[in-house]
This record gives C-alpha cells, structure tokens and sequence, in this order.
C-alpha cells in the first residue's frame, strides 16, 4: 500500500508546496549539518516529477566513486535536499594516508581498513540515534562498504564496538555509485587545485574499484549527467524504490 509523508507545518513565508524530507515513521524531519539549509518544510521539490510513489526512507545513503567522480559536491547538495547530516570520508583519513596519497602512493587495505572502522561507528551512533545520514566516500571495494555498514569481523583490525552492537542496529543503507570513463573523470582531476589525490593514483582506483552488484541496495549515475539531473535521479529513487 501507497504511503504517503505527512506535510509538517512551514515557517511564515515559506514557499507553500515544499516536498517534506524523507523520515522514517515517529521520527522528526533531520536538518543537514554543515550541508547547508533546507526550509522548515523540508527538501525543495524535485520540479516535473512525480510525487506518488514513495519509500521508507534508508537510515544512509553513501555516495561513492572514484576520486574526481563527484562525490562531496553531490552528497553535499543531496544531504541539503533531504534535510540530512553530512560526512565527507576524506576529511577522516588519518595523516599517514594523507601523506602517501600526497606522495602518489596508493592506499592498501591496511591503511584503508582504520579509517573505514572510525567511518562505521559515526554512522552507527547516528543512525541508531535516529540521524538520517549522507556519506561521502571512495568505498572502492564491497569489503570496505561491508565495513561501512556492519564492521568487519576477523579484520585484522576491527572496528571498536562493531560486533554485538552493529548486529543489533542494522542501517538501511542505499548506495549511489557514481561513474564515469578514466578519460573523463581524469579531465576534472587534472583541473582540480588544493585536493590532496594527485590524478595519477586515479588509474589504481579503477583496478581497485569493484561496482556494486546485487544482493547491494545500489543505483549507478553516469558522471555525464550536470549534478542538478543527479541529484534529481536520486530523489526519484528514492520515491519510486
């Protein structure tokens, strides 16, 4: 049966007709942190699509994609649409990664491994919270997204409380790949000023890159489309899945 989300209660002045944000049932509409302002009604409506089927809304959404792919600007602008906080992995990255990435040295799983651990328990501290979140990340790898959404057990180094506590707050989690050719995306890199991904690591990011593929909760966008029209696809997923 079709479902649909209650309207809330706009500030004075505000454009009547606003779409309200996705939420899960008994649960306040989220505002985004550091994303950006959403109007008290919400996100602001997807113009020309339609409004008639829509879903439970996922606890995460993770944008993920190679570097240079457009992951911050879209989930950035997406956590603003929804009303949704807003994590952008690579500001978590330890020094050590920093400095091999500066280096042109690529990341292996040891590396990556930590850092997805940290990512993991801010998602599950805020989902099981109530927060709706947007993650921002390469997750090249279903093990690294694994790790993201479930902990990794029998990891060589695990993530702190993964185990019993992430089994008891699973997080509906959908999964945006954003894609593109090598040429295209390492057009925008080589235009790209103050980012720490030198473009040559990004031919090892595609050796490393496995696509997600069922039993995944995924939708795949062409990095061909202008970020406007991706972020509407991704709205409309979310309505229609």
């Amino acid at each position: 049966m079709r479902k649909a989300w209650k309207r809330g209660a706009g500030k004075p002045g505000e454009r009547r007709g606003a779409q309200p944000s996705l939420a899960l049932p008994g649960r306040e509409r989220l505002r985004p942190s550091g994303a950006g302002k959403a109007g008290a009604g919400g996100a602001r409506k997807a113009t020309g699509r339609s409004q008639a089927r829509v879903m439970a809304a996922p606890g995460a959404l993770l944008v993920m994609g190679v570097s240079g792919s457009g992951k911050s600007t879209v989930g950035t602008l997406l956590a603003s649409e929804l009303g949704w906080k807003f994590y952008d992995a690579d500001d978590y990255h330890p020094e050590e990664n920093r400095k091999k990435m500066g280096k042109g040295i690529p990341l292996n799983d040891q590396d990556r491994i930590p850092w997805l651990c940290n990512l993991h328990d801010i998602l599950l501290r805020d989902v099981a919270s109530g927060q709706h979140v947007v993650l921002a990340c390469s997750a090249l790898k279903k093990m690294y997204r694994d790790i993201l959404t479930q902990g990794k057990d029998g990891a060589a180094l695990k993530c702190e409380e993964s185990g019993k506590e992430a089994k008891r707050a699973e997080m509906q989690l959908l999964v945006v790949h954003l894609s593109g050719s090598f040429e295209v995306i390492s057009g925008r890199l080589l235009k790209r000023k103050g980012h720490f991904m030198p473009p040559e690591l990004l031919q090892s990011q595609f050796e490393t890159l496995e696509a997600p593929a069922a039993p995944e909760n995924f939708i795949q966008i062409s990095v061909d489309k202008n970020v406007s029209e991706i972020i509407a696809t991704i709205m409309e997923t979310l309505k229609m899945k």
